[in-house]
């Protein structure tokens, strides 16, 4: 059947739909819940995956890393369509959902396994990576440096099932812990003239 529409395409001239791939970052911007929350509202970006990246343990549970027993850190795995988001586009955001500056941690949420990291999959995304960190280092943004980790990919592993979609599957608890946490606050006070937060989910 393949060959029979190959040789279809040929004869009449007809241009075979190419579809764009989908591409993968990996952010850690502190509790999972909510930068999977962000990241999927963003257009072109696929089912966000909470898990763990950054450790050497190998299948690690949410309690390994919660009590320290790992070195991972709270890691969202970002599917995207780069013919309608850019690995830049989706490093603005970032910036835009978390404290860059903190770390040792995420807003009420302590120790590494909550802290700030960029993991790229290839040299692009490094090169691009550093070129944001510098960037907003230089602007002035925060009174602090921005203390975000630049590390290569490997070993990411999704964490339990009860945290994927956890703002969705107990959206009353989600928002409590949200706002109790200060992560709101945070982004309203340094980006509140920012007309850019989460633009792209804006048709």
């Amino acid at each position: 059947m393949k060959q029979f529409i190959a040789a279809i395409t040929l004869a009449f001239g007809f241009a075979m739909p190419v579809q764009a791939a989908e591409k993968i970052a990996y952010f850690a911007g502190g509790c999972f819940w909510c930068t999977e929350a962000d990241f999927e509202k963003i257009d072109g970006v696929g089912d966000v995956i909470s898990g763990f990246m950054g450790g050497k343990k190998a299948n690690p549970s949410y309690e390994d890393v919660a009590y320290g027993r790992t070195t991972h850190r709270e890691t969202v795995k970002v599917p995207y369509d780069d013919a309608k988001v850019s690995y830049q586009e989706l490093l603005s955001a970032f910036w835009r959902m978390h404290d860059p500056t903190d770390g040792k941690g995420s807003f009420v949420d302590r120790g590494r396994h909550y802290s700030s990291a960029i993991y790229y999959v290839d040299d692009a995304q490094k090169g691009l990576a550093e070129g944001a960190i510098a960037a907003l280092d230089k602007s002035g943004k925060f009174n602090r440096p921005i203390t975000t980790e630049l590390a290569k990919a490997k070993g990411f592993y999704p964490a339990e099932d009860y945290h994927q979609d956890y703002y969705k599957k107990a959206a009353t608890k989600y928002k409590y812990y949200r706002f109790r946490s200060g992560r709101d606050q945070f982004i309203k006070a340094y980006w509140k003239d920012d007309k850019n937060i989460y633009q792209l989910a804006t048709p």
